[in-house]
């Protein structure tokens, strides 16, 4: 799947956990997702977990979190 086909899984809908981005408009955020995975949790366990979650969601929740550091700036500053 291609990654703008990915990112189309992640919605942001204010009506849905406060705006945060979700997996396509479900009750699960990409933040629970990428702090699963980084508890140590595999990705069978997490589908297990959450059997309306499919790879490719989780594949979107990286992508989408690999895309906002992608795009952040560091400002020195005062040195």
């Amino acid at each position: 799947m291609k990654n703008k086909d990915l990112l189309y899984r992640i919605t942001v809908d204010p009506k849905i956990m406060v705006g945060k981005p979700t997996i396509r408009g479900l009750r699960i955020t990409v933040d629970q997702i990428l702090k699963a995975l980084a508890a140590g949790i595999d990705t069978d366990e997490l589908l297990e977990d959450y059997p309306e979650l499919e790879k490719e969601d989780i594949e979107a929740a990286l992508l989408y979190a690999a895309e906002l550091v992608a795009e952040e700036k560091i400002y020195k500053i005062g040195v």
